[in-house]
């Protein structure tokens, strides 16, 4: 069966799935974003097969997420998230605010996340590049963009 190219349509939202769509990219990144640099350190964490792992990891190094950087001559290598890999990170810590308020239960986030500027634990929250007051769906209206789909 044929996969749907998300990649190819005029949605932002498609696009970034076509990116990380499946459920081992976004563990996949969060892994490395907390230091499991290497092949065998996210294959143990994650208990996900070799195979499996590989197509993830070529296919984030593809879209440049993630870059390759040996560490040895056999070849082997570590990976590192990119500028573009690191702001997908925001979009997860995001996910995680949603999974922490309706799902952790009366057992509390799994994770909390010391902000570096004032110290403090804290949460993500989004808010306007303008007016920094809160910007969450029912704030907003949405308008065509300049790539839109104007048929």
């Amino acid at each position: 069966m044929q996969r749907t190219n998300f990649g190819e349509m005029v949605c932002s939202i498609a696009r970034t799935l076509d990116v990380i769509g499946e459920p081992w990219s976004p563990l996949i990144l969060r892994d490395v974003w907390v230091g499991m640099t290497r092949f065998d350190q996210l294959q143990a964490d994650l208990k996900i097969s070799r195979k499996v792992l590989t197509e993830r990891l070529n296919h984030l190094v593809d879209h440049g997420v993630l870059e390759r950087r040996p560490y040895d001559n056999r070849p082997r290598y570590e990976y590192h998230l990119t500028e573009k890999g690191t702001e997908l990170v925001d979009l997860l810590m995001v996910m995680a605010g949603w999974g922490d308020k309706w799902l952790a239960g009366e057992a509390g986030p799994p994770v909390l996340y010391r902000h570096h500027a004032c110290g403090e634990i804290s949460h993500v929250d989004l808010h306007c590049s303008h007016c920094d007051k809160p910007m969450h769906a029912r704030d907003i209206d949405l308008l065509p963009g300049p790539g839109a789909d104007v048929d």
